[in-house]
């Protein structure tokens, strides 16, 4: 993930704790992701959230994953097509 991905994930968490009244601290403990991943996510120290962090922060708020991920900035992000992730061929994945 990119540091521009990245911040629309960080947002969506902030958006979503306001709406819902919890600080970050409460929804670490609701998720059980420590407070201190998410202070790197939020903080811009980590760029690359596993998928199982970002699973239990939405279960944190009642969500599916695909709910979660689920929303316009997300939806319209466009990623680069010269980007530095490495795409697996299918004769070398087993």
């Amino acid at each position: 993930m990119d540091k521009e991905y990245s911040k629309i994930i960080v947002n969506r968490i902030l958006l979503l704790c306001k709406n819902r009244h919890i600080t970050i601290n409460t929804l670490a403990t609701m998720s059980g992701v420590s407070q201190s991943t998410l202070d790197n996510l939020i903080n811009g120290r980590t760029f690359n959230p596993r998928t199982k962090t970002l699973h239990k922060i939405a279960m944190a708020f009642s969500m599916t994953l695909s709910e979660f991920l689920d929303f316009k900035e997300l939806n319209d992000y466009c990623f680069d097509d010269n980007s530095d992730d490495e795409i697996m061929e299918d004769d070398n994945i087993r």
